[in-house]
């Protein structure tokens, strides 16, 4: 638990701060049986880094206001982000980065958590 938040709280949050933005594809991944790493993967994409950024900056303000930050970040002005939340990893891609590295490919096998769409 991190800031008072389950990891899985911090997934969703982070998922609906990215929708709010309207980041591409939201998901959420249990890995907990897959991984000791994290609990659970967070993957969306943008269209630009323009967006990229707003939609980053979203979600570690909503994070950081529940008392939330990332132990670790990784890629900030790249094509992928990641923001480490220890039981939650957040991973921002550009859409043609996200296409190419397929996580969604290699995590196949993981349970993905249903959102509450607007």
């Amino acid at each position: 638990m991190l800031g008072g938040l389950e990891a899985r709280e911090i997934a969703l949050t982070a998922a609906e701060a990215a929708g709010d933005l309207k980041a591409r594809d939201v998901i959420v991944l249990d890995v907990s049986h897959k991984t000791v790493v994290t609990d659970f993967f967070v993957i969306c994409s943008t269209d630009n880094r323009v967006q990229l950024k707003a939609v980053v900056d979203k979600v570690k303000a909503r994070l950081k206001e529940r008392g939330v930050v990332p132990q670790h970040q990784e890629g900030l002005g790249g094509g992928w982000v990641v923001l480490d939340y220890g039981g939650a990893v957040v991973h921002l891609f550009l859409q043609e980065e996200r296409e190419f590295y397929g996580l969604e490919r290699l995590w196949r096998d993981a349970p993905e958590i249903e959102l509450e769409r607007a």
